[in-house]
Formats: C-alpha cells, structure tokens, sequence
C-alpha cells in the first residue's frame, strides 16, 4: 500500500516571507512583484506571525484609497483595468484535463463558457478540490467541468463599476476573479490581484501628494504609512509537518484560505498552497482506470476524518 503524503512530503520551503515592520506599500509592492497572492509574516527569529494576504493587502490601503477621494483623485472603472483576454473552459471539457490546464498555466481558475461564449459559470482551485475528495471515494458524478463549476452569479460585476465597488466585494466575498458580460457573453474578467495593482498605484500618488504638499486631519491619518504587522491574519489557520494530504484538502475546502503555513515549535517551516496539493495529488486526479479504482484504498484509514457532507 502506498503510503499517505504528509506535509513535509511536498510542502515549499524556499518562501517570499515578510517582517511585521515592513512597510504597507513595500510589502504589497513585493506582492505584486513576485506576482504571488499573499506571504508569511515571521520575526527576526523566523517565529511564525500571520499571512499578509491579498485581503490584508486591500484593507491596508483602504485609508489611502479614502484619502485618495478627499484629495479628487478619480478611481478608475473596471473597464480601465479589466482583463479581457481570458483562458476559458467549456463544460463538456474533462474535469482532470482541465486541472491539469489550469495547473499548466499557472491560472487559479477559469470562465467556463458555452460554444456562443456566454457566461456559464467558475472552475477554480477550490471547485478542483471537489473533484479531489469525491475521486478519494470513487464517487465522483461526474467527469465534465460542467459537474463542479461554480454557478454563483452574484459575482457578476459591471465594466462601468468604480474600483471601490470592486474593492469592497473582494473584501466581503471569497471570490478571487468577478466575470463581466455584455448581456450573457464573457466579455473580461477582474481579478482580486488587477484590483490590488489598481489600489497600489492610488496609494502611491497619495504618498507622494502628501509627501509634496503635506496634509492634515482625516487625510493624514489615512494616509499613515502604516506597517504590516498591523494587518497580517494572525489568526489564520497553520498545520504542522505531518498533517496528511487529506486534512489538508479539508482546511481549503472549509476555508476561504489559498495557502496554509506548515509551523513546528512556533517557527515557520514551510507552505503549501492549494496548487501544491492539487499538483501532490495530480497522479490521483488524472483519468487512469486503474489508479482511479485503487485511489479509495489509498486514503481509505482516513475516511472517517471527512465530515459527512464530504463523504
């Protein structure tokens, strides 16, 4: 029997990591530039502080964002900084080809659309993670994309909707990536990340107004360089090394969470992401009969760990 993978099997070690003192705008700025989604925060002895995510990162810039408004700075609309040309699925497509497509590219998730392109729905990481539990038990509905999308569609944002807007339904939602149609057709999406780059140049100018021109009152104290100490999670949910495969496909299922740091003694020693166990778990996931059959005896000691709705 093969043996269960655990953490420390397959977790990164090599991480992007901040220091509680690192300024607001430099750490969303290292963010943005090592194009990643959120990173630890650790102190000088690499003692495990929180995550400064891409949530923490539009709270922190909300005050610069507020003052932006005070100052007559225009925010842009979504039209500005949407993306329109997009990788997309149709739901006929293989639901295990298509984790691997997304796994290829990089990408977080994708539309799903029909053969007109109208919007149907969202195939994403965490909708993956589905398919990963129900293939542990041989109980899968379905092998099409179709079976697993996200049909949500109060995530369907406007292109004439202003960044604040957008903004705010990062923050009050799990959603990573908002559709925008013209009528049903896919017409560009907006990611938690386009709009972070957005809010960062914002809070840029108002750093360098204020820099120039000085400030009182509200919009000084919004615009305070502030650290990111003050935002990380600190209450984000951590596993140690030998937590297993399973335990931690339900953490990400059962939370909004991308990335659990691996912590042992209080000190941060690694991480894995929702794409470093679907890839983990790639060999389970692809169509081979007789891996597929064989993939319930492989976690089957572990099957009384998944609550029922999972089972």
């Amino acid at each position: 029997m093969n043996e269960v993978k655990v953490a420390q099997d397959f977790m990164r070690r090599k991480l992007v990591t901040l220091s509680p003192h690192t300024k607001v705008l430099d750490g969303v700025a290292r963010l943005l530039r090592d194009n990643i989604s959120g990173a630890p925060v650790v102190d000088d002895q690499n003692q495990y502080v929180g995550v400064f995510s891409e949530k923490a990162c539009m709270k922190a810039l909300s005050g610069s964002v507020a003052a932006a408004i005070e100052l007559g700075i225009s925010a842009p609309k979504v039209r500005e900084f949407m993306k329109r040309d997009l990788i997309t699925l149709s739901q006929d497509d293989d639901v295990f080809r298509s984790i691997d497509h997304i796994l290829s590219k990089r990408i977080s998730g994708a539309p799903v659309v029909d053969a007109k392109g109208n919007f149907l729905g969202i195939f994403s990481e965490k909708t993956a993670m589905r398919v990963l539990v129900a293939a542990l038990y041989d109980q899968v509905p379905g092998t099409n994309v179709g079976s697993y999308m996200n049909l949500d569609r109060n995530r369907i944002i406007d292109e004439n909707d202003c960044l604040h807007d957008v903004a705010r339904k990062f923050e009050e939602t799990p959603y990573r990536r908002l559709p925008i149609l013209h009528g049903e057709k896919l017409a560009g999406q907006v990611s938690r990340r386009d709009v972070l780059r957005a809010q960062h140049r914002i809070a840029l100018e108002v750093a360098d107004r204020v820099r120039r021109n000085g400030a009182s009152g509200s919009i000084a104290e919004s615009a305070k360089d502030h650290e990111v100490g003050d935002f990380a999670d600190t209450a984000a949910l951590t596993l140690g090394p030998n937590a297993d495969i399973l335990q931690i496909a339900q953490l990400f299922l059962n939370s909004p969470y991308r990335r659990v740091p691996i912590v042992s003694g209080g000190k941060l020693v690694g991480q894995i992401s929702r794409r470093d166990l679907l890839e983990a778990a790639a060999d389970l996931l692809r169509p081979d009969p007789a891996r597929h059959q064989a993939s319930p005896l492989y976690l089957s000691p572990l099957a009384d760990s998944l609550p029922p709705s999972m089972r």
